[in-house]
């Protein structure tokens, strides 16, 4: 799939603010400071769509880009470790939570997990809200250039064993480096195949 043209759209503090949900739509989430940003970026070819910020937790609102002209990436919150208050980490809570089961055009999520670390209890209580949500997802595991393969490969295998012990079927997962552009093809396929269903559907 070539990109073509990549814009901010809007940034929405409740699902039903978004754009129509007229187009096709991926959301990326993940930890604070997971890579966000930096992946969005790849994957569009364009350094200074989302805004990469060391400071975990810059993200607070959905925010849709517009790709082609014809679908959206959409940047949501990261959760787990930003500073915030127990009362603001509720309403974001919600606001992810209503925009994942509740968004009509959500085709899937792209879960981001860093590659350099071993299974972490939050990303695995997350991608477990998503099966009990039935909200259709992918494992991104981000950062592999920053690790000696071997390790990335071994928290890959960890991450995929422990959901074995409770998941059926595994979705598909993805390793990627934002500095080598690594596993952006793939993505862009699957993006493209969710494309062409849309498309059919909607006929």
């Amino acid at each position: 799939m070539l990109i073509k043209s990549a814009e901010y759209i809007i940034s929405s503090p409740d699902y039903k603010q978004c754009p129509k949900a007229d187009k096709p739509e991926y959301a990326f989430i993940g930890r604070s400071n997971v890579g966000k940003s930096s992946l969005i970026n790849m994957l569009c070819n364009n350094d200074k769509l989302a805004k990469t910020s060391a400071t975990p937790g810059k993200t607070q609102l959905i925010n849709h880009f517009l790709i082609n002209k014809e679908w959206y990436i959409v940047d949501l919150p990261g959760y787990g470790f930003a500073k915030v208050s127990q009362s603001q980490r509720k309403k974001w809570e919600k606001m992810i939570e209503d925009y994942l089961r509740k968004r009509k055009t959500l085709m899937t999520v792209f879960v981001l997990i860093d590659s350099r670390h071993t299974p972490q209890k939050l990303d695995l209580e997350f991608v477990n809200e998503l099966g009990k949500w039935r909200v259709p997802f992918c494992l991104v595991f981000t950062k592999s250039d920053k690790e000696n393969q071997r390790t990335v490969s071994q928290n890959v295998q960890s991450f995929l064993n422990k959901m074995r012990e409770t998941w059926q079927f595994l979705p598909q997962h993805f390793v990627t480096s934002a500095i080598k552009k690594t596993g952006r093809e793939k993505i862009l396929g699957l993006i493209q195949e969710c494309n062409e269903e849309f498309e059919e559907e909607n006929e």
